[in-house]
């Protein structure tokens, strides 16, 4: 008898593991297809705006940053990213690089050969906070995984105004700068940030935002960085 009952629990156990693991892989297979689908309908740019000011998009074959240049008419981004903040405190820059996502990947994983697990299973389930990584530049080199646009003077007050908004700020306006030896450079520096980092918001989520919002040429929706530069690809 009790074999029996032990075994009709095995029996049990072993069914709603199957119908989990069932459930489990097409969820990942709907939301790998979506991402391809999202992913290739493009959302135009704004049309008749005049190429007044460089913008770049880099990835690193995972992440994507935004990088601007660091002085125009409309903001100075080194009264806000203090040069004093990186270890290198070299003020000779001309461009400066932002990269939005969640925190503890951001502090605790050097490169991507020391991912854990457990990081990266809190970064997509929403639970950790985020911020925003710089990196100053003196200059920015085209390549394939660096693709340069020229935009407006509009559409860089709102690719500014995207950027900014992620940004915790103190009392008095000042990005909060998190102290920390993980600094991946003597150009780099954290900064809290707003938003929540999870699978349907993700890095590349965040710089396909920044396009939209600003009128650029970008995806419907991605998760991944191949997406917004399949898009690119396209226009060049």
């Amino acid at each position: 008898m009790k074999f029996l009952f032990i075994k009709k629990i095995s029996l049990k156990v072993l069914r709603y593991s199957g119908i989990f693991s069932l459930i489990f892989i097409s969820a990942l297979v709907l939301y790998f297809v979506s991402a391809l689908i999202f992913s290739s309908i493009s959302v135009e740019k704004e049309k008749n705006q005049p190429d007044q000011i460089p913008v770049y998009i880099s990835t690193n074959g995972m992440h994507t940053d935004l990088i601007v240049p660091v002085k125009t008419e409309k903001i100075d981004w080194s009264q806000k990213i203090k040069y004093s903040q990186t270890a290198g405190k070299d003020s000779l820059q001309n461009f400066i690089a932002f990269g939005w996502g969640d925190r503890e990947f951001f502090l605790n994983v050097p490169d991507w050969d020391h991912i854990k697990f457990s990081i990266a299973l809190k970064a997509v389930s929403g639970l950790n906070t985020t911020a925003m990584h710089t990196t100053y530049l003196k200059q920015v080199e085209e390549d394939e995984d660096c693709v340069k646009i020229m935009i407006s003077e509009k559409q860089y007050a709102q690719l500014v105004n995207y950027i900014q908004k992620y940004f915790n700020q103190d009392k008095n306006g000042n990005f909060i700068n998190i102290v920390t030896s993980n600094a991946y450079g003597s150009t780099d520096a954290f900064y809290e940030a707003h938003g929540v980092y999870n699978l349907f918001f993700t890095c590349n989520t965040w710089t396909n935002s920044a396009l939209k919002e600003s009128g650029l040429k970008a995806c419907l929706w991605t998760p991944f960085q191949q997406g917004i530069f399949n898009q690119y690809k396209k226009s060049l």
